[in-house]
């Protein structure tokens, strides 16, 4: 109960700091357009910086363990997802099928998941998160890609891999990490100075999404609600209960659980103005699964500190 009180309160704080990005495109003081580039800030730079940063920690055998742990069960739940999605919205056609697919399957973890896990458990939730997002940008930027774009060529999705920040920010804090380099403080000081960036722009840029969409539309599009059942209710629900059943517990399972009970990701609004889906749609996945998300990972905390 005293992880799911926290999560209302750490949710509630998060939504503030939409509200302010709300206010801000509203008032003209940022425009919609603006969004671009502070994602790009946010993905190329300060997700990276924050993810090194999370690493500068005094190396501990049980906490290596744990991390090595992370990377597995990280994708028991990813793959979990795409089986579920490809199960339940299967024999369906339509333009926006591999849309509702993909926001089924990847969550907002960058952006929602890791001010989460920042708030509840501090640095060392960041390391476990970081193998959460590795694993996941493995995946994004593979069969998540190739299912938005149709492209299967390996030459291109490798190609989109490399150009992945985080990825490179994930070795380098490994390397750091096991192999106990020590950093100076005039490099961890802006490192941790960046990182810290991460929180209040992600849900600015969140906020700027939501001020920029038309909701009374996209709210009565039925298909969007059955997206927000599979990837807010269902996918969390079965995770937990396959966690539960293989006895996997601790601050480990609580940080993968809460990172794949996330919204839909926001880069799925990216992927349908890149490739020519239905934007309005997208958009609609992402700023509604963020709405809704208030309500239900504070419930996924409550049923993760009684199950597990």
């Amino acid at each position: 109960m005293d992880l799911a009180v926290i999560t209302f309160k750490q949710v509630f704080v998060l939504f503030l700091l939409m509200f302010a990005g709300v206010v801000c495109t509203r008032a003209g003081v940022v425009h919609p357009g603006d969004k671009r580039a502070f994602s790009d800030l946010l993905l190329n730079l300060v997700v990276p910086a924050m993810v090194v940063n999370s690493y500068l920690t005094e190396y501990n055998p049980s906490t290596g363990h744990n991390l090595l742990r992370a990377f597995g069960w990280s994708l028991l739940v990813l793959l979990a997802g795409f089986a579920i999605t490809f199960f339940l919205i299967r024999n369906v056609r339509g333009e926006q099928l591999s849309i509702r697919r993909f926001a089924c399957i990847f969550s907002n973890a960058a952006y929602m998941g890791f001010p989460l896990i920042e708030s509840l458990f501090g640095a060392e939730g960041l390391l476990y998160a970081s193998a959460y997002v590795t694993m996941f940008n493995l995946l994004l930027w593979t069969i998540g890609a190739a299912m938005v774009s149709g492209e299967t060529r390996r030459r291109e999705i490798a190609a989109s891999i490399l150009r992945t920040p985080v990825l490179y920010a994930v070795v380098a804090g490994l390397i750091i990490y096991f192999l106990r380099i020590p950093v100076p403080e005039i490099i961890q000081k802006p490192l941790g100075l960046i990182g810290a960036m991460n929180t209040p722009l992600s849900m600015f840029i969140t906020g700027m999404l939501i001020a920029s969409s038309r909701l009374g539309r996209v709210i009565r599009n039925r298909l969007l609600w059955g997206v927000m059942a599979l990837r807010m209710l269902v996918i969390p629900a079965v995770c937990i209960a396959l966690f539960a059943v293989l006895g996997f517990r601790g601050m480990v399972g609580e940080v993968v659980l809460l990172l794949e009970a996330c919204p839909c990701a926001a880069i799925t609004s990216v992927f349908a103005v890149r490739y020519h889906h239905d934007e309005e749609f997208a958009a609609g996945l992402v700023v509604v699964s963020t709405l809704i998300s208030i309500v239900t990972l504070p419930l996924c905390a409550m049923l993760l500190a009684t199950v597990l």
